[in-house]
C-alpha cells in the first residue's frame, strides 16, 4: 500500500490538493506557496525516510476557533509538508474504506454533503418518523482511542509502514505557545486525515444502528435517528448510548442530547416545520449567526468604500445563499433581504 501512497500520480493528485485548499501554516512557519519547490528540492531524502520508517512528523500548531454557541474548538495544523503526505494517505485510503461506509453517512465523503443528510432526514419525517433521537458526541475529535483505532484499521490495512506512519500522524504533539505537549489521545482536528479516520471510527456506529433497522443520519459526530414515538426515542437513547460509551469508548453528551420533535432541533443549520409534511427551513441559529456576520461587514468601524464593502457583502451572501437554497420558506430570505437593506442604509 505504501508505493500506491508514493506513486507519483496520487503524490501529484495531493499536491494539487492542498495548493487548491491553501490554509494556514504549522510550526515550520512553511507556506502552501512554497511546498512545490520544497518537495522539489528535498523529496527523494523525505521519500526514503518514509520508506525505511525514520520519518517523524512535526507538531501541529494549535489554533483555536470561535464557536458560533461559544466556547472553542481547538485545531492542530499539520505543516504543509504533513499536510500533503496526509493527503496522499487519506486519498487511498479513501478508495479502500469509502465504497463500504453507510448509505447514511454523509459527511467527509466523496460526492455526499450535508444536503443530502438534510433531504434524507426530511424524508424519514414524511414517512411518520416524527421523533428524533438527537446524539451530541462530547468531544469526539479529541476522545478517540488510539490502540482501538490502529486495531481496526490493522484489520484491513496489511502494510505495517503505513500503519506505523498512520500512528505517529495520531501520536504527533502539539504546539501551544512555544511547548509541546504529547498527544495520547484523538484524531487532531486541521489535517486531512482526521476526517476520514472519524468516519472510520464511527462506522462501526452506523453498522450496529443498520443492524437494528432504524432511520438515521450521521454527519461525521452528529447523528440523528428517527422514531415514530418518545418512548420509542427515550428506550433507543439508552440502549446507542450504552453501545457509543461501552463499546466505542466515546463520551455522549447528555446535556446537549435529546428526544425531541425535530421542528424542535436543528440539523447542519436547517431546522423543520411542523406536521407531516415538514418543510425545511433556516435555523433560528443560523439567522442569528448570519445578522451578526453582516453587522461585522456592515459596521462603520471598518472604514472602506462602499464598492468594497458591497463586494464583501456579496460572496458572503452568495457561499450562505447557495447553502440554504434547499429551503421551502422562502418569506425567510425576503424578511433577511429586507433586513439587509435597512442595514445598509443606515452606513
Amino acid at each position: 500500500m505504501l508505493e500506491r501512497i508514493l506513486s507519483r500520480e496520487n503524490l501529484i493528485q495531493a499536491l494539487e490538493r492542498v495548493e487548491k485548499n491553501k490554509g494556514s501554516y504549522g510550526v515550520d512557519e512553511m507556506d502552501v506557496k512554497s511546498l512545490r519547490l520544497h518537495l522539489h528540492e528535498n523529496w527523494t531524502s523525505i521519500r526514503n525516510e518514509i520508506i525505511e520508517g525514520s520519518y517523524f512528523p512535526k507538531p501541529v500548531r494549535r489554533v483555536e476557533i470561535p464557536k458560533p454557541n461559544g466556547g472553542v474548538r481547538k485545531l492542530g495544523i499539520p505543516t504543509v509538508m504533513d499536510r500533503f503526505l496526509q493527503q496522499a494517505i487519506a486519498q487511498i485510503l479513501t478508495q479502500l474504506y469509502d465504497p463500504t461506509f453507510s448509505e447514511r453517512s454523509f459527511g467527509f465523503r466523496p460526492h455526499r454533503r450535508g444536503h443530502n443528510a438534510v433531504r434524507q432526514a426530511k424524508q424519514w419525517m414524511k414517512e411518520g418518523y416524527r421523533w428524533v433521537v438527537d446524539i451530541d458526541l462530547e468531544k469526539f475529535f479529541d476522545k478517540v482511542n488510539h490502540d482501538r483505532l490502529m486495531r481496526k484499521l490493522s484489520s484491513r490495512i496489511q502494510d505495517p509502514r503505513v500503519l506505523q506512519l498512520i500512528r505517529r500522524y495520531l501520536q504527533t504533539g502539539v504546539m501551544e505557545r512555544g511547548l509541546v505537549s504529547p498527544n495520547t489521545e484523538g484524531t487532531p482536528q486541521g489535517g486531512p486525515l482526521s476526517p476520514l479516520l472519524s468516519n472510520i471510527v464511527l462506522d462501526e456506529l452506523d453498522n450496529e444502528l443498520e443492524k437494528r433497522g432504524l432511520k438515521f443520519v450521521r454527519y461525521a459526530d452528529d447523528c440523528n435517528i428517527y422514531v415514530r414515538s418518545k418512548r420509542a426515542g427515550l428506550r433507543i437513547m439508552e440502549s446507542v448510548t450504552s453501545f457509543i460509551e461501552n463499546r466505542l469508548k466515546l463520551k455522549v453528551n447528555r446535556e446537549k442530547s435529546a428526544v425531541d420533535r425535530p421542528w424542535n432541533r436543528k440539523l447542519l443549520g436547517f431546522s423543520f416545520t411542523r406536521g407531516k409534511d415538514p418543510k425545511m427551513r433556516v435555523s433560528k441559529e443560523s439567522v442569528k449567526r448570519l445578522k451578526q456576520r453582516i453587522r461585522e461587514l456592515t459596521s462603520r468601524r471598518h472604514s472602506m468604500k462602499m464598492s468594497d464593502r458591497l463586494r464583501r457583502l456579496n460572496r458572503y451572501l452568495t457561499g450562505w445563499l447557495g447553502y440554504y437554497q434547499l429551503v421551502d420558506t422562502p418569506s425567510i430570505l425576503a424578511q433577511i433581504d429586507a433586513w439587509i437593506r435597512r442595514r445598509l442604509r443606515m452606513i
